[in-house]
């Protein structure tokens, strides 16, 4: 029994000190756990709204990044557009300059033809008069040569 009579004892002798480990323990809670549990709150909240908010800002610049290529695609689109007309523009050109070109080289060729058909005829018409005059002059130096020189080119 005396050791229960101990042990009443040192309970009441510990009695002042639970008390003051509650009172310290309340008084930790209300002046140092308190405030970081609040401050840890404060600081999550903080984070996740940082992170919603850096979500947001990722979000706005995945679209104007696609916003941005898309717009590089139209104006690169316009800008082969533009180039194939100006493209098509010089073919045409160029296919009415030789066009052009064959037209003046034909009517050359035509223009070169009639004077060469010109140049013929005005031949042959030469060669018309002069034939009868050749014919007459070819028949007179037979008919006048002189029966002489034919028998000598006999022997």
């Amino acid at each position: 029994m005396e050791i229960l009579h101990q042990l009443g004892d040192l309970f009441i002798e510990a009695v002042p000190t639970v008390v003051i480990v509650f009172l310290f323990y309340l008084f930790m809670r209300w002046a140092f756990f308190g405030p970081i549990t609040a401050a840890m709150a404060q600081r999550s909240a903080k984070i996740e709204g940082a992170r919603k908010e850096a979500a947001e800002v990722e979000a706005a610049a995945k679209h104007e990044l696609e916003n941005y290529q898309e717009s590089l695609r139209r104006a690169r689109a316009e800008i082969y557009a533009e180039q194939e007309a100006e493209r098509q523009a010089v073919l045409e050109e160029r296919s009415k300059l030789l066009k052009a070109m064959r037209n003046r080289a034909q009517e050359e060729v035509d223009i070169a033809k009639r004077r060469i058909a010109l140049e013929l005829a005005s031949a042959k018409g030469e060669m018309e008069k002069e034939s009868t005059v050749l014919a007459g002059q070819i028949a007179r130096s037979i008919l006048e040569r002189p029966e002489g020189p034919r028998s000598g080119a006999r022997r």
